[in-house]
C-alpha cells in the first residue's frame, strides 16, 4: 500500500467533477468514488485548509494504492497537522467496491506508523459515529480507548477515541 499525495489542483479538478484531470494531476487513476457527496465536501474543506496553511498539505487527503496491484482503493490522511497537545486525528475511507478486504485496517496502520515518526505527534485520535460498526471495528486491536464524545455538524454524534504513540517512536 502506498500514499499519494493529492495537491490543491488534484482536489480542485475533483471539485470541478473533472476525474480525469485530477487523476493526471495525483498521477493516479482516482475512481469515481473521489467525486462522491462526502468526499466533494472533503476536498472543498483541504483545498481551503491548504490556501489558509500551506503546511498542512503534507498532513492531509492521499490517495491510497493497493500494491501490487496498482489500483486506488480509496483516500487517507489526517484531519491536518498535529495541534499545540501533538494530537492527530485519522482520516480514511475505502472505496465501496474495495471494502472488506482489509484496506482499512492496512490505511490505519500506515497512518499510525507514520505518526509515530513523525517527532511532534504524541495522540493519535478517531472519532467514529456509534453506528458505524466498522469503522468501530477497525480500530480495535490498535489499542484505542473511547475518552469522550462530540457533536459534529455534519455527521452528528461522535465517538472520541485514542491511542498514545509509544515514547520510543518519538
Amino acid at each position: 500500500m502506498r500514499f499519494v499525495e493529492l495537491s490543491s489542483a488534484a482536489m480542485t479538478a475533483l471539485l470541478d467533477g473533472s476525474l480525469a484531470r485530477a487523476s493526471r494531476e495525483a498521477g493516479v487513476a482516482l475512481t469515481p468514488y473521489f467525486l462522491t457527496d462526502d468526499a466533494l465536501r472533503l476536498w472543498r474543506r483541504r483545498v481551503s485548509q491548504i490556501a489558509a496553511d500551506p503546511g498542512s498539505a503534507r498532513w492531509v487527503a492521499r490517495a491510497v494504492v493497493a500494491e501490487p496491484e496498482g489500483v486506488v482503493v480509496g483516500h487517507a490522511g489526517f484531519h491536518g497537522p498535529p495541534d499545540k497537545t501533538g494530537m492527530v486525528e485519522v482520516a480514511y475511507s475505502v472505496d465501496p467496491a474495495y471494502r472488506r478486504r482489509g484496506y482499512a485496517r492496512a490505511m490505519l496502520h500506515a497512518l499510525l506508523r507514520r505518526a509515530a515518526g513523525e517527532p511532534g505527534v504524541s495522540t493519535v485520535r478517531a472519532t467514529i459515529s456509534p453506528g458505524n460498526a466498522a469503522s468501530l471495528a477497525t480500530i480495535s486491536g490498535f489499542g484505542f480507548t473511547e475518552v469522550g464524545e462530540q457533536w459534529d455538524e455534519e455527521d452528528g454524534r461522535e465517538l472520541i477515541f485514542e491511542v498514545a504513540v509509544p515514547e520510543s517512536s518519538r
